[in-house]
């Protein structure tokens, strides 16, 4: 078991206004761009609209955002290790499940004119696009590398300046809504596999938390400087708000779930089976 020394978060952390602009107008400026792309999708279609519940999901996933980059928690996560499990819970796991469950893919299609929309269509068609939205590798990139975060020198370094506290913030929110695409999101995903196996993953990604949590509550080879009561306390937060938010990702994908179009096919050609993969944003 490693000693654990005094937390160095401060050393990332000024106190000044000036801090928690950027993020701030970086985060409305999504959520209006969100907002004017639904009020072009009403436009284009008002039979069809679009769904006031994705909306929703979005400007609630701006929330959690907002609520983990600027004050209290932001500067809370600098000076302290439960802050920065805090903040990464909201941004790696919370919020990129609201904002996929927004399906902002699909609204873009939407709005778009119909040759980029073809463009957009046939990247998410390619190779590195089925490669990476796969569930496995979105396992590894978002749980995976909890590994290296926790049981490396590497969380102590994006301790050291902003520039990659910041880069680690943005692996929280990449891989995260990465993750919640590649089990529940209702945009487009050519390569998602069956249900079982989406299953399979988020059951690993659930066993996987749990250990890390437990194996840093227990100071095992971890590499983290701060305080032992911050160390355990982070840990808590992990197992407990870990558990929570892998339970709605489940939650949602029952609700998102939908009959494979070949079983459908195979047992008479159902009508009104819609398949997961293609389930859009309307109302």
């Amino acid at each position: 078991m490693d000693h654990h020394h005094p937390p160095g978060h401060g050393q990332a952390a000024t106190g000044g206004a000036l801090d928690w602009l950027p993020p701030a107008l970086v985060l409305l400026a999504a959520a209006g761009a969100y907002l004017l792309l639904v009020r072009r999708a009403r436009h284009r279609n008002p039979v069809l609209g679009w769904s006031r519940w994705r909306t929703g999901f979005f400007l609630g996933g701006i929330l959690l955002l907002g609520v983990a980059l600027l004050p209290p928690v932001a500067p809370f996560a600098h000076g302290d290790f439960r802050g920065h499990m805090a903040q990464h819970l909201l941004i790696g796991m919370y919020a990129p499940l609201a904002l996929v469950l927004a399906a902002p893919v699909t609204l873009l299609l939407r709005t778009l004119p119909a040759s980029r929309g073809r463009r957009l269509t046939a990247v998410l068609h390619s190779p590195p696009a089925r490669v990476i939205s796969h569930p496995a590798v979105a396992l590894v990139l978002s749980t995976g590398s909890l590994v290296a975060l926790y049981f490396t020198p590497l969380y102590n370094a994006t301790t050291a300046g902003p520039a990659a506290h910041w880069l680690l913030l943005a692996h929280f929110l990449l891989s995260g809504c990465l993750f919640a695409h590649a089990i529940a999101g209702p945009d487009p995903a050519p390569a998602r596999p069956g249900v079982r196996a989406r299953l399979v993953c988020l059951g690993v990604a659930i066993a996987a938390h749990a250990v890390i949590s437990q194996l840093i509550y227990a100071g095992f080879r971890v590499h983290i400087h701060a305080p032992v009561d911050q160390v355990q306390g982070g840990a808590e937060i992990m197992y407990y708000g870990g558990d929570l938010a892998e339970l709605l990702l489940a939650a949602a994908l029952v609700a998102t779930w939908r009959p494979e179009p070949r079983r459908a096919a195979s047992r008479g050609g159902w009508r009104g089976v819609v398949p997961a993969r293609n389930v859009s944003g309307g109302s």
